[in-house]
């Protein structure tokens, strides 16, 4: 993740070098954020990310299929707002009675083993 996003944001300091732009930390934020999600929707449509695969776990539907690009992204967004609500979307796994995080269980998605 951390290659990801170093190549991420040396291609935004790059076009904002070009541009002759002013640093906006904020959007600079904003993008490594999709930068980060499109990997990881990229990588869920697939089944895995490389920590998933050293694991031996993989995410699929609740039917056992491939994930779609649409879960896929419904899973990081509420993965990362349940992550800025001071963790909550992961803590719903402590209540759900099969152990799931709320990101897969609105988004359709569970992590099995292989």
């Amino acid at each position: 993740m951390a290659a990801v996003l170093w190549g991420g944001g040396l291609l935004y300091a790059l076009i904002e070098q070009r541009i002759t732009s002013m640093h906006i930390r904020a959007f600079y934020q904003a993008y490594l954020l999709l930068v980060a999600g499109i990997y990881f929707a990229w990588q869920w449509r697939r089944g895995q990310t490389l920590p998933m695969k050293t694991w031996r776990m993989r995410l699929v539907t609740r039917h056992g299929h491939s994930v779609t690009m649409r879960q896929a992204f419904l899973r990081y967004v509420v993965a990362s707002a349940g992550l800025l609500l001071f963790g909550l979307g992961f803590l719903w796994a402590l209540l759900d009675p099969e152990r799931q995080f709320l990101h897969d269980r609105l988004a359709g998605t569970r992590i099995v083993n292989t």
